[in-house]
């Protein structure tokens, strides 16, 4: 069964929701933030862009803070590890008052330069405290507070959605990357292990591909061709969201049934995905950020953990893929795009 619990604190604790702009709280003095982020520097209109849609944004407007009047954005952004490393140095460097990333990597990235300046992480692919970043989930002790959405526990679900949709299922790749998680590489073997225990369990047979820049996606699909794997699990870091839509058109153009962790992979082609929902885990975000300029300290914000995961189907492309999805799929899902 597919779970759809609600979205439930660490503690079990429900924030309150976030003010409307008429009724934040305006800061006296300006606030600096700093963003670390994977891929090349927007250009200037696809930064407008972002900054007018993304929710992250939208929530921190909400809640009275607004980029070149009370707030000023220092955004750095790599390619490779070692970039990402000399953007997060150039940001501690900066003093910025808080700092905000997508993903658990991102964020021990920040913290080998920073103990002490405030790192909200939006999304953690893997358990904080065991990756060490944090003390316990009620109460982080560090720098470092955010979500968490454990995705190897969901490993199991999503092989068990690709062998409901792909008939006589018997090799399945897993896709992840070694770029953003080249600082946190206990979150990869977990990953790896839970898939490799699930897929015994299903009698399915699984080959992992690690890429660590774009250009390694098409090998890695064509050595996925050379296995026979009819289907893949893509896991959704922050290097993959960057490059999602030339992941979506490789499993398309080969044939292969991708299962995904958010729906924004989905959205532009991708065949099915089961996970939390990343908009409101950005919104959540902003929450923290806003408590953080307003004095709250990360040592004292529990992490949350969300446990209401959505299931979203792409009809179109599994009729491109001749796969039929079946009632039950239909039933449970969430959403369905035609």
């Amino acid at each position: 069964m597919i779970d759809r619990r609600t979205f439930l604190a660490g503690t079990g604790a429900v924030l309150l929701a976030a003010p409307l702009a008429a009724e934040a709280q305006k800061s006296e003095r300006t606030a600096r933030v700093g963003i670390l982020g994977i891929g090349s520097a927007p250009s200037p209109q696809e930064l407008v862009k972002s900054v007018s849609t993304n929710p992250f944004w939208l929530s921190m407007r909400q809640l009275g803070w607004v980029e070149g009047h009370n707030m000023v954005v220092e955004r750095r952004f790599g390619e490779s590890a070692d970039q990402l490393r000399t953007g997060a140095a150039d940001l501690v460097r900066l003093k910025v008052d808080v700092l905000f990333v997508g993903t658990a990597g991102l964020a021990k990235t920040l913290q080998l330069e920073t103990k002490t300046i405030p790192i909200v992480v939006g999304r953690a692919e893997g358990d904080l405290v065991a990756a060490g970043l944090v003390d316990s989930l009620a109460r982080p002790g560090g720098n470092i507070t955010g979500s968490q959405i454990l995705n190897d526990d969901l490993v199991p679900k999503r092989l068990e959605l690709l062998r409901a949709l792909v008939p006589n299922l018997s090799n399945v790749a897993v896709l992840r990357e070694g770029v953003t998680l080249s600082a946190l590489p206990q979150i990869g073997a977990r990953y790896d292990q839970q898939a490799a225990i699930a897929a015994r369990s299903l009698g399915i047979v699984v080959h992992t591909f690690i890429v660590h820049r774009a250009a390694e996606l098409a090998a890695a699909f064509l050595g996925m061709m050379k296995n026979h794997d009819r289907g893949v699990v893509v896991t959704s870091s922050a290097f993959m969201f960057v490059h999602r839509k030339a992941i979506v058109d490789l499993a398309a153009s080969h044939r292969i049934a991708a299962v995904y962790e958010f729906r924004t992979f989905v959205e532009p082609g991708g065949l099915i995905s089961y996970g939390v929902n990343s908009s409101e885990m950005q919104r959540r975000a902003a929450v923290y950020v806003d408590k953080i300029l307003k004095g709250a300290r990360p040592a004292d914000l529990p992490v949350e953990q969300p446990t209401k995961f959505d299931l979203v189907i792409n009809l179109k492309t599994a009729k491109a893929l001749g796969l039929t999805i079946p009632q039950s799929l239909l039933l449970r899902a969430d959403e369905v795009i035609q």
